[in-house]
């Protein structure tokens, strides 16, 4: 199945991140909390904090402060109480934005979420405006040059929905969330390490956006994306700079 051609955009997007090193802990701290807290301190037993750790060890995070926090979340420490709150809106070009936040202050949260929105051309939308645009799943992204045989052999027997050869030469693999850890073992196992490995919100169809409206749109990114109750933003935009 043929694809968008996705690798410079999410090497782009790497490249962001990279730039905003220091928030990713901060983030990563949150969402260990937030697993911890759901589902309890032990990893064997708890997916979701099985891949904020290894989110963690990614970004070079010391084990004992990865163990600190789930201490702290699990109630063997004090900690802040956070809650989960998704907001939905449009960018430049009618672009669909998805933003997951997590805040001890949800008043100030979307204050914050609205003015960055209006201040850079978007607007905030109303639960549900653009979700369906989007499917949640695990996303696993090899580089152009894979072998698409020996990824889609794998994956599908790993239990992959889905792999699709993108324009590029880039090979997506789509799982069911729940399927996720298991297809990304088995891949790791044959030795095919995915430059990007995340349960996400996939969106249906990209919106290309270049010139203008290209940096109109990553300027409202970047505001969204640097508020400190953000934790991930989703959108269905191309943006060819």
């Amino acid at each position: 199945m043929a694809g968008h051609s996705k690798w410079a955009n999410i090497q782009h997007r790497k490249g962001r991140q990279d730039e905003k090193r220091g928030k990713i802990w901060t983030r990563i701290i949150r969402e260990i909390t937030v697993a911890a807290r759901a589902g309890g301190p032990d990893l064997s037993a708890n997916p979701r904090l099985r891949l904020a750790v290894d989110k963690a060890k990614a970004a070079n995070m010391p084990a004992d402060r990865v163990k600190y926090n789930i201490d702290k979340a699990s109630g063997a420490l004090e900690g802040i109480n956070y809650e989960e709150i998704r907001y939905e809106g449009y960018g430049i070009g009618g672009a669909a934005i998805i933003v997951d936040t997590m805040t001890d202050n949800r008043v100030r949260t979307v204050a914050e979420v609205r003015h960055a929105f209006s201040k850079h051309g978007g607007n905030l939308g109303t639960e549900g405006s653009v979700a369906f645009q989007f499917k949640h799943c695990g996303q696993l992204v090899f580089a152009p040059g894979t072998s698409e045989d020996q990824v889609m052999e794998i994956a599908l027997e790993a239990g992959a929905d889905d792999v699709i050869s993108d324009d590029d030469g880039a090979i997506e693999v789509l799982t069911s969330p729940a399927e996720f850890e298991a297809v990304k073992n088995a891949l790791e196992a044959a030795g095919l390490t995915p430059e990007l490995a995340e349960v996400t919100m996939r969106a249906d169809n990209q919106i290309e956006l270049s010139g203008d409206d290209a940096a109109r749109m990553q300027k409202l990114l970047d505001a969204i994306e640097d508020l400190d109750d953000v934790q991930n933003v989703f959108h269905n935009a191309e943006i060819n700079e």
